[in-house]
């Protein structure tokens, strides 16, 4: 049994907004993750659909993995480098923006018969 992995680095959307999303595909199958995140309104969930999709793929292309028996194994969004903008306030004050990113995993199992 192995594992199959796919990483996303550097998504411009915060890891907190990203888990929210990750939240509701966590251990389920493969295609049920798919079809669930086809509907979620989240703009992020449309770089997950795509990452999942990517590990699907290459779990059969590189290992001959039916997808119909893969399960979401793993998936976690980390902090990535947070970008710091300027922006000037009122009064000659500093308002800081922070845009921040994150990584994105997701480890692919095949369930045992």
């Amino acid at each position: 049994m192995t594992d199959v992995r796919a990483h996303l680095s550097f998504l411009s959307v915060s890891a907190q907004k990203v888990r929210l999303v990750l939240d509701s595909v966590r251990g389920k199958n493969a295609n049920d993750a798919l079809q669930a995140l086809r509907f979620v309104p989240s703009h992020a969930a449309v770089p997950v659909l795509k990452l999942l999709k990517s590990a699907v793929a290459n779990a059969e292309e590189n290992f001959g993995v039916s997808s119909d028996d893969l399960y979401i194994a793993t998936i976690f969004a980390d902090e990535a480098p947070t970008r710091k903008w300027r922006r000037f306030g009122a009064r000659g004050r500093f308002k800081p923006v922070l845009r921040r990113s994150s990584h994105v995993t997701i480890i692919l199992r095949e369930r045992e018969a």
